[in-house]
């Protein structure tokens, strides 16, 4: 006679192995440490602001996010032309100002007529508007070793180095340089130019 077991539920009970443990345990270590050098990287090198006013307009817009590079500055100095992001004369209340910088430590500045002069020759023929004031910059100004001249690409709309209250800018109190700004308006999300 023929004996029917019927119907088994008994499943075989799968054993872990110690290469399974490994491969799971080397899984967690990889994304604990890409984890902590994402944080790293954002922590030593990246911070986020918003642009407040229309200074730099078309280059960025008000209320506008960027993205800055706090390391660069760190390794380099400022070069002009740059885009930085400072506090101005490193007042921590104050809000973060993003302004292009239009001359460096040694160069000597001056606004004549609405346009800028540095080291005695114009400069920026057509690319900005005839600035109508001259600010401070009236009279030749000679920048320090750790000073730079900044200004808003949208000249007249623009609180700079031309104000009093804020002058040349000393190296220390920039933050970064802006390299990366997200969409606003019809701009979409790039590199900051």
């Amino acid at each position: 006679m023929a004996r029917h077991k019927g119907l088994s539920f008994y499943r075989r009970r799968k054993k872990i192995s110690s290469n399974m443990i490994k491969e799971i345990a080397s899984w967690i270590f990889g994304i604990c440490i890409a984890v902590l050098f994402a944080f790293v990287v954002v922590f030593s090198v990246g911070m986020k602001t918003s642009v407040i006013g229309v200074s730099m307009e078309p280059a960025l817009y008000n209320g506008q996010k960027i993205l800055i590079n706090r390391f660069i500055y760190r390794l380099s100095s400022p070069k002009k032309g740059d885009v930085v992001v400072f506090l101005p004369n490193g007042n921590q209340n104050a809000h973060y100002y993003v302004k292009r910088v239009a001359a460096v430590p040694g160069d000597t500045v001056q606004i004549k007529e609405g346009r800028l002069y540095i080291n005695g020759i114009v400069e920026e023929e057509e690319q900005f508007d005839k600035m109508a004031d001259a600010g401070i910059a009236e009279n030749e100004i000679r920048l320090a070793e750790d000073e730079y001249f900044v200004l808003g690409d949208n000249r007249n709309n623009s609180e700079d180095s031309r104000s009093g209250n804020i002058g040349p800018i000393q190296k220390d109190t920039i933050a970064g340089k802006a390299w990366f700004h997200m969409g606003a308006g019809e701009q979409g999300i790039g590199f900051v130019e």
